[in-house]
């Protein structure tokens, strides 16, 4: 009964995420940015992996609105690098995520890296996932 319950959440959890990163499309089309059905499906499932690499559980749809609200209008995105970036933002989100504990609101996490990324990384996931917090 409880595997039956989890298959439930999981399925639920990753409706409310494909909703969530599908009511972006608009707002990415206002910065020339695409995301098609698949790079949707895409971004769902590194979610679930960056979680499942940091141990760590969401509830909801996930950090990905957020996250493309933040970068869809930095000069360093384009069409060609767009899901790629959002992946790896994600996956650098929640490894921040886990080091930092709670000292951080995903607010607070999300303008670092923005700042850091449209910075010094000049549009380098790598370099923003080898950045400290301090």
């Amino acid at each position: 009964m409880q595997g039956e319950w989890d298959k439930m959440t999981n399925r639920m959890q990753t409706e409310a995420a494909l909703q969530e990163v599908r009511s972006c499309v608009p707002l990415c089309e206002q910065f020339g940015l695409m995301l098609t059905e698949t790079d949707i499906r895409e971004l769902v499932q590194a979610r679930e992996q960056a979680l499942a690499d940091t141990g760590r559980v969401e509830f909801g749809g996930g950090v990905m609105p957020a996250l493309i609200r933040a970068f869809c209008d930095s000069p360093f995105v384009d069409r060609e690098n767009w899901v790629e970036t959002l992946a790896s933002l994600q996956a650098s989100f929640y490894y921040y995520k886990g080091e930092a504990g709670e000292r951080f609101t995903d607010g607070e996490l999300i303008e670092f890296m923005q700042k850091v990324f449209s910075g010094r990384a000049q549009g380098s996931a790598e370099y923003l996932t080898g950045t400290s917090l301090e």
